[in-house]
């Protein structure tokens, strides 16, 4: 059977089986526990006390924030926050934005084709 976006079986998700992958940030570290299905990609992100990305980003995702709070900024200069049960989304090249924490921040990030931006 092929699996597409538009495919995948229920699935349930340990996330204490799903290894910890560490990637540095301009400041601070960032650990991605990641699932990749064919057209999506689900993860737990966790930034560090004082992260800040080391890149401006154009992908769209689905970000929902767990536990913390999240400050997001625009390369416009805008600056948005994330609380404990807040969300943001925004589709491909609609934005370009970076992560930066004071404190420990735990997010459920979604992407994929279905956030393509239409031109």
């Amino acid at each position: 059977m092929e699996i597409t976006t538009s495919s995948i079986p229920f699935t349930t998700i340990d996330w204490t089986a799903v290894p910890k992958i560490e990637h540095k940030g301009e400041t601070g570290v960032a650990y991605w526990q990641t699932l990749q299905f064919p057209g999506l990609r689900v993860r737990i992100v966790e930034y560090s006390a004082g992260y800040l990305a080391d890149h401006w980003c154009q992908k769209g995702h689905i970000v929902h924030c767990l536990e913390g709070e999240l400050a997001t900024e625009q390369e416009s200069g805008a600056v948005f926050t994330l609380r404990g049960g807040m969300t943001y989304i925004v589709s491909d090249e609609l934005s370009s934005h970076r992560s930066v924490t004071k404190e420990k921040v735990k997010l459920l990030i979604i992407d994929g084709d279905f956030l393509k931006s239409v031109k």
